[in-house]
């Protein structure tokens, strides 16, 4: 379970707030979509929850550990062997091809010839079969986000946080990803954050957080309509 208790960002100086006491709570296996138009604090709100960065007050605790109180390393082996990231810009090692790119986290704890397997199953999932031994260089834009997708679920992690991850593709490669996010959702109970300016995604997730100016609001009909807007 993921909570959230008057959870407060700034930046800067002076101090702008971009989140007001937020208080929630993720249980586990939820599916959540955070949403909410541009410099609403959607992209914040998920770094803070993913253990990216610690709120200026407030905390965020996993089955109750505050993360603010947690050392460096045992953040970094929460993350680790607890949780999976997908951004919108996929961040893949160009040296590496997209089988090593998506074992790549498998290999830092040395997992990574029991996960082969996985690997190729995801990537036939995400349509990239035929594709395992090119690099980043040689796919396009819609299949290296796919591979860096593929590598976020590499792990079976029980958290997955995602920020956008269909915003450079197309809508087909869209509703495969989220078609894949709601099956891992379903059959390992992974609990997921996905942050979305999509009515639609949102509108798939078990519940949905919407922002209006870094608070928690009911969204509005007359938002329902309007046009996408930019990340965070």
């Amino acid at each position: 379970m993921i909570e959230a208790q008057n959870l407060i960002k700034e930046f800067g100086k002076p101090p702008q707030r971009v989140l007001h006491g937020l208080n929630f709570v993720i249980h586990d296996g939820e599916f959540v979509s955070i949403s909410g138009r541009s410099g609403s604090g959607k992209s914040t709100l998920l770094y803070l929850i993913s253990t990216l960065d610690l709120p200026t007050s407030g905390k965020v605790s996993f089955n109750g550990q505050d993360v603010a109180r947690m050392t460096s390393d045992e953040v970094h082996k929460f993350r680790n062997r607890n949780v999976g990231f997908i951004f919108q810009f996929h961040y893949l090692l160009p040296e590496l091809t997209a089988l090593e790119n998506v074992l790549l986290p498998a290999r830092n704890l040395r997992l990574h010839e029991e996960k082969t397997s996985l690997a190729m199953q995801l990537l036939e999932e995400l349509a990239l079969k035929g594709h395992e031994h090119k690099l980043p260089s040689q796919l396009s834009g819609g299949q290296t986000q796919r591979v860096a997708i593929a590598r976020a679920l590499i792990l079976n992690p029980k958290y997955i946080f995602a920020d956008e991850p269909t915003g450079n593709l197309d809508s087909q490669n869209a509703a495969m990803v989220m078609k894949l996010l709601k099956r891992v959702n379903k059959t390992h109970q992974t609990t997921i954050g996905l942050v979305t300016h999509e009515p639609d995604f949102a509108a798939m997730a078990d519940r949905e957080i919407y922002l209006i100016d870094g608070r928690i609001a009911e969204r509005a009909k007359d938002f329902e309509g309007a046009p996408p807007s930019d990340v965070n």
